[in-house]
């Protein structure tokens, strides 16, 4: 790490933009190791295999066709940086279109933000399905995995690096199962971040859109949580055990850093998203939960994740 080179790409943050990616991007790098991507040939294979067979296990499981990305992408830290950089850019766009101005001290702590939560992301993820949202045409989607936190999570875990990985590839593909099943879902989420960032750009606060975004997202996370439970091919209830532990773990800081960083609330959408595909999944099974996807209309109110009859007597009289 370089912390010298961080510091100095923030405090010279510069341009028209609220924040100055070329030196957001530098400072996360700067700031984080990019980690090894030393692989066997059997360790490729094995990346290729487990995405394999997890779409085979999922489309099995469920009577809805899907697709996963023609390429897998085995990256580094900096190489995931370098992904998301981009989608923040989508995603906070309209703001530099629509002319907002920015003091030089405020896009130095926009930047300086950004940065950080790169670099800490960066850190901690392990795979990455993505939908491209807000991205312009028809782009497809893409599938990471970041091979050096795969390898690391299996050693603090204490669990087998293969079996780990499977796991990871597992969890990845049941997203590409949610998105392939809801043609509607990467348009809709892209339509409220749109609403949102218009929001800011008008000094308001977008708290409906992003309800809309919090409440879809959880249910993405909760059924890809209950797909992974039956489709992982191998016994699990220990790494769901220790992929909790990780998710609540760290040290005060850490803690601190999380909560601030939305970590806490991805933690909620896996809890809370899980618990209503468990209450529904009770009451019609596998396949009639799936009908979350059918349609915009169909997707939980924030009150029917918190009561799952009143969403089962909803969409059971449309």
């Amino acid at each position: 790490m370089d912390l010298t080179t961080g510091l100095w790409a923030v405090a010279t943050a510069s341009g028209d933009e609220p924040v100055d990616w070329s030196a957001a991007t530098t400072a996360a790098k700067a700031t984080s190791t990019a980690g090894s991507l030393s692989l066997s040939e059997a360790e490729k294979a094995g990346y290729a295999a487990d995405v394999r067979d997890a779409r085979s296990a999922i489309r099995s499981l469920t009577d809805r066709s899907f697709s996963v990305p023609g390429t897998v992408e085995i990256q580094n830290r900096h190489h995931w940086i370098d992904a998301n950089v981009r989608t923040f850019r989508r995603v906070f766009e309209p703001l530099s279109q629509a002319g907002v101005s920015v003091h030089h001290a405020s896009r130095t702590v926009n930047t300086a933000t950004t940065a950080g939560t790169l670099a800490y992301v960066a850190r901690h993820v392990l795979g990455q399905y993505d939908p491209l949202l807000l991205a312009d045409g028809d782009p497809g989607h893409e599938l990471y995995f970041v091979h050096p936190n795969v390898v690391q999570g299996a050693d603090s875990l204490d669990v087998e690096y293969p079996r780990f990985r499977r796991w990871i590839a597992f969890h990845e593909v049941t997203h590409a199962a949610e998105f392939g099943a809801a043609p509607w879902l990467s348009e809709y989420l892209s339509e409220r971040l749109r609403e949102a960032v218009k929001d800011l750009t008008k000094y308001d606060i977008p708290r409906e859109a992003f309800t809309d975004v919090n409440v879809a997202m959880t249910a993405v996370e909760g059924y890809a949580e209950l797909l992974m439970d039956h489709a992982f091919d191998e016994e699990s209830a220990d790494l769901r055990r220790k992929l909790d532990a990780r998710r609540r773990g760290g040290g005060p800081v850490s803690q601190i850093v999380r909560r601030a960083l939305g970590f806490t609330m991805k933690r909620a959408q896996y809890e809370r998203g899980r618990a209503f595909f468990d209450a529904v999944t009770r009451e019609i099974g596998i396949d009639g939960a799936g009908a979350v996807w059918d349609r915009p209309e169909n997707l939980p109110s924030d009150e029917e994740l918190e009561d799952p009859d009143r969403w089962l007597d909803r969409v059971d009289h449309q």
